[in-house]
């Protein structure tokens, strides 16, 4: 079976991806390119990670880039901005599930952990599923940050995802902990999220060694 891994340049997603692909699972890597709202660093990170992820996992494993500032700087103008983490994820979610058709996969893995990240709350993840009709696998979601890193450092992700880096620009300062999906689906609403989602799909590629 194979997966399509969300995979960002912290801790938390490599340690998820690890953990299937032990269970012998193969992966498609796939980093959401938020330039301009990061940095080039975090895509140099994201590139040594999935690296990494094969050497740790004795795998080649599929490895895509997929062009994400173009949707955050249309979310931004267009949304309310306490839900723009939620709306962000929805949307890496169906470019997934898009991804996922093209290359023979049969569910999502995410790094999330519970309550790790202010957005990161039950209601949130509730909100943001609904975006896909894929399983989602989170092996991490009963994970405290100690046991994360500890085998962070086993595997040898942690001391890449400690590079320096820049942290997205457009998140808000206050994100939202308890989103409904009602008002969420009507902010989505204010934007073309399926021609969103075609472009990023459409433009995704692949990583060269």
């Amino acid at each position: 079976m194979k997966g399509i891994v969300l995979l960002s340049g912290g801790i938390d997603s490599p340690v998820a991806a690890y953990l299937i692909a032990r269970q012998g699972m193969d992966l498609v890597l796939v980093h959401f390119d938020n330039r301009p709202f990061t940095s080039d660093a975090e895509i140099d990170k994201a590139k040594a990670l999935m690296i990494q992820l094969d050497k740790v996992t004795g795998k080649k494993h599929v490895k895509l880039m997929v062009p994400h500032g173009p949707t955050q700087s249309e979310i931004a103008r267009n949304c309310r901005s306490n839900i723009q983490c939620v709306l962000c994820r929805r949307t890496m979610l169906r470019v997934a599930e898009r991804l996922a058709a093209e290359h023979d996969a049969g569910f999502i893995i995410t790094g999330e952990s519970m309550g790790q990240v202010a957005s990161q709350t039950l209601a949130n993840i509730l909100v943001e599923e609904n975006a896909t009709s894929l399983p989602i696998l989170r092996p991490l979601i009963g994970y405290d940050k100690i046991e994360i890193e500890r085998i962070a450092k086993e595997i040898g992700t942690y001391e890449i995802s400690i590079l320096p880096g820049s942290c997205c620009a457009v998140a808000p300062n206050k994100p939202s902990t308890y989103s409904k999906l009602k008002p969420t689906l009507e902010e989505e609403g204010k934007v073309d999220i399926e021609r969103l989602v075609e472009l990023e799909a459409r433009g995704a590629y692949g990583i060269l060694e």
